[in-house]
């Protein structure tokens, strides 16, 4: 939904950046700003910076920054909606409700009662745990060494032996049959009627990213079958675009994931400390689920179990992860089965220890591959290699490609030069690739040219907010025109917009942008890194140097674009070329 900006700046007002940070980072004032450990990664000495003046914070190790929005959208993972409606709400603003078509309305309604009816079964779960009735449940989940604080973290819970008791439950809280069998929590037919899906079972509530209930799995008492009984996919609940543990995992701060087969080895490792633990929902992972780790690390840790299944599921996991961008390894848990056992027998420190030697997923997969051939015989190992060959040849970059066939080639002792013949060749051969062309050299000074003219805009745009007297100075020269960029643009414009007011107020034009990913890259123009120069002499030379490159760019562009009948547009593409040459013998004062 679309909100004004006026509302949406009137929420940032309401919301001091350094009350709202405080909330998750311990600061301390140093001079006019606040210090403390940055939340994004880890360090021992603060460098996080956060100004009560400017409303915005900034890392000088990682180099995150933003204003408040930014903040929340970081730590908390939240869109740029969800956190303009926890900061409205914090400060008391009412934002106004969103118009939906009755269809629309319906469906959230739907979901709301069906949240409802799950928060109510997973309470009623846990009540069923501590009472009589649940003692062998309870019982099983202290032998499986898990503590009180874990029971109590997770939500743990037990259904009872008896098939209808939650359903009479929420039949006396008022829910029709139809709301509770949408909600998967029951089943029905002619011969039996409504009866509980869940009975005789441990309980482990299912909750997406926001801590709601959206599901449930159970594990059954005795030797019932099947021994895992997860919900049938609802309006709420849908297994291949949900993870065990994301709720807990997405603010542990680290920058990966472990990602386990079950409940129980999540929990296990949740409570020997290692907080960034999920698990896909009784499937195996999927294109939904490598999205979804996505949004909160680029690698991940896979501690799948050391049987033949959980090597399979490994293999099949790799490249669903490649194709979304995620760096795989892959952890063995030998001589035991899986986390669980593995910590329960050797501990937190001895798994910490195999998190640091786990393999890389392709060559992992590698290894696998050779249990197919004889790799002592000369055809068995050429046979491997050309398999081999075939699945380097899928690497689209070339850097990557180049890194792997390295470390390829040092793996299994053969030429790196030979294994990129070979890669080249099976790539033409399968159609991946069209023989080898001399480069275009021109191509590759076109990229990089490109690539500095941006970051020349990038760092001219954080000067002029680190310094309103070099914006003085140059603003007769340098005008949002000439930033080509659209997101650059736009910024660039709103900056002069403020300047000529009077008010320069950077954590107001990143409210501008509300879409996720142009609000991030609007947050991070006012925090590029300058050159680090030592004298104001310095400093003048580059700034100079850096409004030269955008005001020719700017100019070719509009060269290049020009109708050579447009006498008025020739006069002043002249004009302002002169003016270029003056801008080289431009004195700034630096202060």
């Amino acid at each position: 939904m679309y909100y004004p900006e006026e509302l949406v700046e009137e929420v940032r007002l309401k919301n001091d950046i350094v009350d709202v940070i405080s909330g998750y980072v311990k600061l301390q004032k140093k001079g006019s700003s606040h210090f403390g450990l940055c939340p994004f990664h880890n360090e021992k000495s603060p460098s996080f910076s956060v100004s009560r003046g400017k409303q915005m914070y900034y890392c000088f190790g990682c180099g995150a920054g933003g204003n408040v929005f930014t903040f929340l959208m970081e730590y908390e993972n939240y869109s740029f909606v969800e956190a303009l409606k926890v900061l409205a709400d914090r400060a008391g603003v009412d934002l106004p409700e969103m118009e939906y078509s009755r269809e629309a309305k319906e469906k959230a309604e739907l979901r709301t009662v069906l949240l409802e009816i799950n928060k109510l079964a997973a309470k009623y779960f846990y009540a069923q745990l501590k009472s009589e009735q649940g003692r062998t449940a309870y019982t099983y989940l202290r032998d499986r060494k898990l503590s009180d604080a874990t029971i109590t973290a997770f939500g743990l819970g037990y259904s009872n032996k008896y098939s209808n008791d939650l359903y009479r439950y929420l039949k006396t809280k008022g829910y029709p049959d139809e709301m509770i069998l949408k909600a998967g929590l029951i089943s029905a037919d002619e011969k039996h009627g409504a009866y509980d899906k869940f009975w005789n079972r441990v309980m482990f509530p299912i909750m997406d990213a926001n801590n709601r209930v959206i599901g449930f799995g159970g594990r059954v008492m005795g030797d019932g079958k099947p021994k895992y009984l997860n919900s049938p996919e609802t309006p709420v609940f849908d297994k291949s675009r949900n993870l065990y543990g994301l709720h807990r995992a997405r603010t542990s701060r680290k920058p990966y994931f472990l990602i386990c087969e079950g409940y129980m080895d999540v929990i296990a490792l949740h409570q020997a400390g290692f907080t960034n633990a999920v698990a896909s929902l009784g499937t195996a992972l999927t294109a939904g689920h490598a999205a979804l780790i996505k949004r909160y690390v680029n690698e991940v840790y896979l501690t799948y179990d050391s049987d033949d299944a959980g090597t399979r599921a490994a293999l099949r996991a790799v490249p669903i992860l490649k194709s979304a961008g995620i760096t795989a390894k892959v952890i063995r848990m030998e001589p035991y089965k899986d986390p669980d056992e593995f910590i329960k027998n050797l501990g937190a420190e001895a798994f910490e220890e195999r998190i640091r030697q786990a393999g890389n997923g392709f060559l992992f997969s590698l290894r696998m591959l050779e249990r197919d051939y004889d790799m002592e015989s000369p055809e068995g190992r050429t046979a491997f290699m050309r398999e081999t060959a075939g699945r380097l040849a899928e690497f689209e970059e070339d850097i990557e490609r180049s890194n792997y066939i390295e470390a390829v080639a040092k793996e299994y002792r053969v030429n790196p030069e030979e294994l990129k013949k070979l890669v080249v060749k099976t790539a033409v051969s399968a159609g991946l690739a069209k023989p080898a062309e001399r480069p275009k050299a021109t191509m590759n000074r076109e990229k990089g040219r490109e690539d500095g003219i941006l970051k020349s805009q990038r760092i001219l745009l954080t000067w002029l907010i680190e310094d309103e007297n070099i914006f003085r100075q140059i603003e007769k020269v340098i005008g949002p025109e000439d930033f080509l960029e659209p997101l650059y643009h736009t910024v660039a414009e709103l900056l002069y917009q403020q300047h000529k007011a009077g008010a320069m107020n950077p954590a107001q034009i990143i409210n501008h942008f509300t879409d996720e990913d142009e609000h991030r890259r609007a947050a991070e123009l006012f925090h590029t890194k300058l050159p680090e120069l030592s004298t104001a002499q310095e400093k003048e030379k580059a700034l100079r140097e850096t409004l030269i490159r955008i005001k020719q760019n700017s100019l070719d562009e509009r060269a290049g674009r020009l109708d050579p009948a447009d006498i008025e547009g020739l006069k002043r593409l002249m004009e302002d070329k002169r003016a270029l040459q003056r801008m080289k013998e431009l004195h700034i004062s630096i202060n």
